[in-house]
């Protein structure tokens, strides 16, 4: 097989996909820069390359630039703190924000975007306490973010645009802050452009798998809203089939936990108890007190107690 640098590659793939320099490095670096990454003038840094590889399609992990101290140093807080936004360790999250915001080069949008959604999540320090954001400060921030990378970004073109895996982690966030308004047509109309965005763009990239269950389950989450169990059911299978498939087995109990209570409201409640018990046992294996207590609370309410052990 030929090989080819990494430039070279970069551009062989644009051409294939139509793209003009100027469409592939917005937001992300200058056009003079893209055009010495490709002539081989140019090393890009590990977060450019990442996203340029994302939104050429790619799996970023197999083609590396040679990382500084410094950046070895980032890529290790940025998983730091995506660890802390899991565990809900907001101030020690915090503290790692501040220490990338201090090492990180200023004009790294990618970088700021990373450190405005993690924010976002982890909420802000006030008098001693960290208080989350109120949810026209989240969407105002999120917009900010994504606008970084993508400065022509709107809602109802999301399918039309060119992102990176973090660009649709922060178009998740949003739709996922209009659902907590109670906005949930709204939400659904994000979560249909971004389940087809992946689906035609990152079909083939493992490292993103996590997407595709990711914003499955938030879709399907929004028909339960809604009220529309059928459309849950149906999404609620495509991300069980995506966590399997992509080894992202995290969304796995809530997933299946939201098919058993569509189940139930559709009456059909052997198929929900079914789904309830395997949910339960899953997050008990992976010690999820909250998972727990939050399938417990379903089943006592629709079935009665001790449901659990007399299906």
């Amino acid at each position: 097989m030929k090989e080819y640098r990494i430039g070279e590659f970069i551009k062989q793939r644009r051409i294939e996909l139509g793209l003009t320099q100027e469409e592939l490095c917005e937001g992300i670096c200058e056009p003079s820069t893209m055009s010495r990454i490709e002539n081989g003038k140019q090393t890009p840094s590990r977060t450019k390359l990442s996203v340029l590889m994302q939104r050429l399609g790619l799996p970023d992990d197999r083609y590396y630039a040679l990382l500084s101290d410094n950046e070895a140093k980032i890529a290790d807080l940025q998983k730091e703190i995506v660890s802390c936004n899991v565990l809900g360790k907001k101030e020690h999250g915090l503290e790692l924000v501040a220490q990338l915001e201090a090492l990180a080069d200023p004009d790294d949008t990618a970088i700021r975007q990373f450190m405005l959604r993690s924010r976002v999540i982890l909420g802000k320090k006030e008098n001693g306490e960290v208080r989350p954001y109120s949810f026209e400060e989240k969407i105002e921030m999120l917009f900010q973010a994504i606008r970084l990378t993508s400065p022509g970004f709107c809602l109802e073109g999301i399918e039309n645009g060119l992102y990176g895996v973090d660009e649709v982690k922060v178009i998740n966030q949003i739709a996922g802050v209009y659902s907590d308004l109670g906005q949930n047509e709204k939400a659904i109309k994000i979560y249909q452009q971004l389940f087809q965005y992946i689906r035609n763009h990152f079909q083939n990239i493992l490292q993103s798998g996590g997407l595709f269950p990711l914003v499955a389950f938030n879709y399907a989450r929004e028909f339960i809203l809604t009220g529309d169990y059928e459309e849950a059911l149906k999404m609620g299978k495509l991300a069980w089939q995506a966590c399997v498939k992509y080894g992202q087995y995290r969304y796995l109990p809530a997933t299946i936990a939201l098919m058993a209570e569509s189940y139930h409201f559709l009456n059909k409640d052997e198929k929900s108890k079914e789904l309830y018990r395997q949910s339960y046992y899953l997050y008990q294996a992976v010690d999820n007190e909250k998972g727990v207590q939050l399938v417990e609370s379903e089943m006592q309410q629709y079935f009665g107690k001790n449901i659990l052990f007399s299906i």
